[in-house]
């Protein structure tokens, strides 16, 4: 059986580390931005890398990996990117890169950044497992930087079509401020409201609000429902004019986000 551990890092950020059995020291590091929470969770928990993947190229997601490569001579799994010299191994959609008895489905998810990747394992039982990085979050989904809304949208239509089951290993703690956005798109959503409710209460238990599971993102994350009623008029009345396709929607509820 699998083991999915996790690492606070920085204010809000996640580093996963993947142990595919755990009975055995071996893991794998999902976007170590920074080296040291990293070698003192190894140490601390006895477990050996086997090497590092990494779902795009934002310093945050990066800068440990120099050093635990030359602590552990480590390979590196990532997108062709010139933004990430580090990758040694490079893996684009399609790919199937074992890891130790799991295997891990690569997507491409272009949008909040162009090189954007994710990868989709299959736990022993066999719920999917996705390590989303910044593309979604629990209740919301990455900002565009070189990407674009088209792109970061249709990203977030290929993750809406995975299993219901799906569990969302995002990178970032940043579920209630998303909540509180959401809320002003869809304030008489129940599932929001008693959502908010249930992570509040996690966060002053100083728990993580990740892993979420796909079904709840689809009745709570606006980003994932541009195609409801209540989320077009929302937000036509924030921009005071009619929107007509779904991905205008789309890119008009990630502005109003940005300016939240």
């Amino acid at each position: 059986m699998q083991q999915i551990h996790v690492i606070p890092a920085f204010t809000d950020n996640y580093f996963w580390l993947i142990q595919p059995d755990i009975q055995l020291p071996d893991c794998f590091i999902v976007d170590p931005g920074d080296a040291k929470p990293v070698f003192d969770y190894l140490e601390h928990h006895e477990l050996q890398p086997k090497g590092i993947l990494i779902t795009h190229h934002h310093h945050d997601h990066i800068d440990g990996v120099a050093s635990l490569v030359n602590t552990f001579d480590l390979p590196v799994y990532g997108p062709k990117s010139p933004a990430i010299p580090q990758v040694t191994h490079y893996v684009k959609e399609g790919d199937e890169l074992p890891l130790g008895g799991l295997k891990a489905n690569i997507l491409a998810l272009p949008g909040h950044t162009m090189d954007h990747i994710a990868y989709l394992i299959a736990a022993e039982d066999g719920t999917p497992l996705l390590f989303s990085g910044d593309t979604l979050f629990a209740a919301g989904c990455g900002r565009l930087f070189d990407g674009t809304a088209p792109l970061l949208y249709a990203a977030l239509q290929k993750i809406s079509a995975l299993p219901d089951n799906t569990l969302i290993y995002a990178a970032h703690e940043y579920t209630l401020a998303n909540i509180r956005f959401a809320l002003t798109i869809e304030p008489h959503n129940a599932d929001l409201l008693e959502r908010q409710k249930v992570e509040t209460r996690r966060r002053e238990q100083y728990l993580p609000t990740l892993p979420t599971v796909l079904s709840l993102e689809k009745r709570t994350n606006p980003f994932l429902r541009c195609h409801l009623s209540t989320v077009k008029h929302a937000v036509e009345s924030l921009s005071g004019h009619k929107i007509m396709t779904t991905e205008e929607i789309f890119a008009s509820l990630r502005r109003a986000k940005d300016q939240f």
